[in-house]
């Protein structure tokens, strides 16, 4: 598999986890210029913008150590724009970041409010 393939692989499995763990999915690879937000969703009244990350191997650390502090910036810029394109900047939101990890098996961890 390609990253681009290994990454819709991720993408898929975190909305079917999100999915059972009562999250709505509504839309999944928002795109502004410099990159794109995996997946929207709603968990209860919060607004969620979820970044997954995916890896076949710790060659390269950890899932989650690949949301830099870059990335979080850019995760907080995009939220921002796309809660003003369709009119929401009232709407608590938060960012999660779901790690698919297949060094060992199958597993998915949910981290909630990476920004705090």
């Amino acid at each position: 598999m390609n990253t681009k393939q290994t990454g819709n692989y991720g993408e898929y499995l975190a909305c079917q986890y999100l999915k059972k763990q009562g999250f709505k999915i509504l839309e999944r690879n928002f795109r502004i210029r410099g990159g794109e937000i995996d997946i929207v969703a709603k968990d209860k009244n919060d607004l969620v913008f979820v970044e997954v990350k995916t890896r076949y191997t710790h060659e390269f650390g950890h899932p989650a150590e690949a949301v830099t502090p870059w990335k979080i910036k850019f995760l907080i810029r995009a939220s921002q724009f796309y809660l003003a394109r369709q009119k929401l900047l009232d709407k608590p939101f938060r960012i999660d970041v779901v790690t698919v990890d297949f060094t060992d098996g199958q597993k998915i961890e949910l981290i909630k409010n990476i920004t705090g």
